[in-house]
C-alpha cells in the first residue's frame, strides 16, 4: 500500500517507518526539513520524502493523488498560550491537503480521555480527534495511556526518579492509576489496523494488561533493577511545585514535565477491549517492557527518543541551516592539537563525547553549568544522549544539538540549547595535511549585544583550560582511561 506519515521525526513515526517497510509497504513522509531526515534515518533512500510545515497550508508540497491510508502522528508538549489552536490548525492543514487524494483511511495516536475534567493537552488531543474527522476519509483513532520503551519520556522520568532518589517526597498524583502499554504493541495496533475496514470510523483504547499508580510503576521499576526505594507522599504540592521538581530532578523540560503533570491528574484506564476483536494481540506486561527497554538500552540500539524532538523555544524548524557557521560578527576560541598514531581512535573519542562518557576534562564545570542552565529555565546537560556509540544530525547531546556527524570528512558540529546571550557552535574536525594530523576544535560564539560579549569575555579563562585539556583527552583518551596531564 501507499502509506503517508506525517510525524515522521517524531518518537513514534521512526519507529513505524521500519514497520511499514517491512510489511512491503510505500512510505511517504511528511517532513519539515528533508535534510535532517536524510542525515538522521537509515531508511532516507527507502522513502519518498514530502516537504511542509503543517502550521503553514501555503508551504506543505502536494500529497500523492494515490495514497491509501495515512498516519497522523504530530503532537505538541509545549506550553505556548495557544498551543491547541496551533494543533488544531496543524490538524486542519492536514486534512485539507488529504482531502484532494484518494486516501482511504486516517490513523491518529491519541491518549486515553475517560474522565470529565480532562487536562489541557487531552482536551487538545481529543480536540483533534474531531478536526480529523472533519476529513472526507474515515478515522481511525487509538487512544493509549503511558507508553514504555527505550527513549520514551514516560519511560526516562520513571528512570531518573528511580535510579537517583533512594528516598523520594513524592506528590498526591503518584497514586493516579494508569495502564501502560510497551511501544512494541503500540507499534503492532498502529500496523494492525491499517486499511483494516473493522477499524474505518472506530475509536479504541490501547493498553496493556496491568493497571498500576504511577507510584506502583516506580517501585516495580525499583524491583526489575534490584533497588530498593522509599516513597513519602505529600499532598500539599501543588502542579506547579510538581512540574518544577520534575524539571530538576529528571532529564525532561519544563514545558513537558508541566505537560505530564498536569494530564497525570487524570485516570488512563481502557475503558472497553474492543480493540481485540480488529487486532487480536497478547500485549507484554509493564514489567516485560521495562526489560525490553533495558535490553535496547545495553545494547545501545535505541531508535529514537523523545529528546531529538525539536523542543519548544530552543530551535526551530530550520535548525538545519545553522550547519554553515557564520564568520562575521562571531568571537572564536581554536585549538590546534597535533597528534601521533592511527586517527580512528580520535574520531572514536570525538564521537563518543558526552553522555556516560561526559567531556573528557573537567566534567563538573559541565554538570555545573548545566545546573545553572536549569536554574534559569534551560534545558540543563541530564539528557545525555541516546546511543553511546553512534551519533546522527538532529539527535541531542547534553544541551547540544548535533547539526552535522560527517564521518566522511571526520567532523562533528554541534549548536548550543543551552540558555546564552547569543549564539554558539562546537566543531571537531580531524584533518590531515602533508602526512601530519591535526585535532581542530572551535567554539564559535555570536554574540547578542554588550551583555553577549561581556559573557563570552567573562567565560574566556574557563575556555582557556576546558577547551585545551578537552582536546588533549580526545587525542589521549583510549581503554575507558582518561589520561592525567
Amino acid at each position: 500500500m501507499k502509506v503517508l506519515l506525517a510525524g515522521a521525526n517524531g518518537y513514534i513515526g521512526t519507529r513505524l517507518i521500519p514497520v511499514l517497510l517491512e510489511k512491503g509497504h510505500n512510505v511517504i513522509c511528511l517532513v519539515r526539513d528533508k535534510r535532517r531526515f536524510h542525515e538522521q534515518s537509515d531508511f532516507s533512500d527507502r522513502v519518498s520524502l514530502i516537504k511542509g510545515d503543517l502550521l503553514r497550508e501555503k508551504d506543505i508540497e502536494d500529497f500523492p493523488q494515490d495514497i491509501d491510508a495515512a498516519y497522523y502522528l504530530v503532537h505538541s508538549m509545549s506550553q505556548a498560550p495557544d498551543f491547541a489552536e496551533l494543533e488544531a490548525l496543524s490538524a486542519h492543514n492536514f486534512i485539507q491537503k488529504l482531502d484532494k487524494t484518494n486516501c482511504r483511511q486516517v490513523i491518529f495516536l491519541s491518549g486515553i480521555v475517560n474522565d470529565d475534567n480532562l487536562s489541557k493537552h487531552l482536551l487538545s488531543r481529543k480536540h483533534v480527534e474531531d478536526v480529523l474527522r472533519e476529513g472526507k476519509a474515515p478515522v481511525t483513532v487509538l487512544r493509549a495511556s503511558i507508553i514504555i520503551g527505550s527513549g520514551s519520556s514516560s519511560f526516562e522520568i520513571i528512570r531518573d526518579l528511580t535510579e537517583k532518589l533512594p528516598l523520594m517526597t513524592v506528590p498526591k498524583w503518584v497514586n493516579t492509576r494508569c495502564q501502560p502499554i510497551g511501544i512494541r504493541d503500540v507499534l503492532g495496533y498502529l500496523e494492525g489496523v491499517m486499511l483494516n475496514e473493522k477499524a474505518f470510523d472506530k475509536t479504541f483504547d490501547i493498553g496493556g494488561p496491568d493497571v498500576l499508580s504511577f507510584k506502583e510503576m516506580m517501585l516495580r521499576y525499583a524491583k526489575v533493577r534490584g533497588l530498593n526505594r522509599r516513597m513519602i507522599t505529600i499532598p500539599f504540592l501543588s502542579p506547579k511545585i510538581s512540574s518544577y521538581w520534575l524539571y530538576f530532578v529528571t532529564s525532561i523540560n519544563y514545558s513537558l514535565a508541566n505537560s505530564l503533570v498536569q494530564s497525570m491528574k487524570n485516570e488512563t484506564i481502557m475503558r472497553d477491549h474492543a480493540i481485540d476483536e480488529v487486532v487480536p494481540r497478547q500485549c507484554l506486561t509493564y514489567e516485560q517492557s521495562l526489560e525490553l527497554a533495558f535490553e535496547k538500552i545495553e545494547q545501545n540500539s535505541i531508535v529514537s527518543s523523545w529528546k531529538d524532538a525539536l523542543n519548544f523555544g530552543y530551535l526551530k524548524s530550520e535548525f538545519m541551516d545553522q550547519i554553515k557557521v557564520p564568520q562575521n560578527g562571531t568571537l572564536e576560541y581554536k585549538v590546534k592539537l597535533p597528534f601521533e598514531g592511527e586517527s580512528d581512535k580520535v574520531e572514536k573519542n570525538i564521537w563518543a563525547i558526552g553522555g556516560d562518557r561526559g567531556w573528557y576534562y573537567w566534567d563538573w564545570i559541565w554538570s555545573i553549568r548545566g545546573f545553572l542552565d536549569k536554574l534559569f529555565g534551560g534545558v540543563g546537560s541530564r539528557r545525555g544522549r541516546t546511543s553511546g556509540s553512534s551519533i546522527e544530525p538532529g539527535d541531542v547531546i547534553d544541551f547540544w544539538r548535533v547539526l552535522l556527524a560527517d564521518k566522511i570528512n571526520k567532523r562533528l558540529l554541534l549548536y548550543a540549547e543551552m540558555k546564552l546571550p547569543g549564539e554558539a557552535w562546537l566543531e571537531f574536525k580531524i584533518i590531515e595535511r602533508k602526512g601530519k594530523k591535526f585535532l581542530s576544535q572551535i567554539a564559535t560564539f555570536r554574540p547578542n549585544g554588550l551583555w553577549g560579549r561581556a559573557y563570552w569575555y567573562m567565560m574566556w579563562p574557563f575556555h582557556l583550560f576546558i577547551f585545551n585539556g578537552m582536546a588533549k583527552q580526545i587525542v589521549q583518551f583510549e581503554d575507558g582511561r582518561a589520561v592525567k596531564t
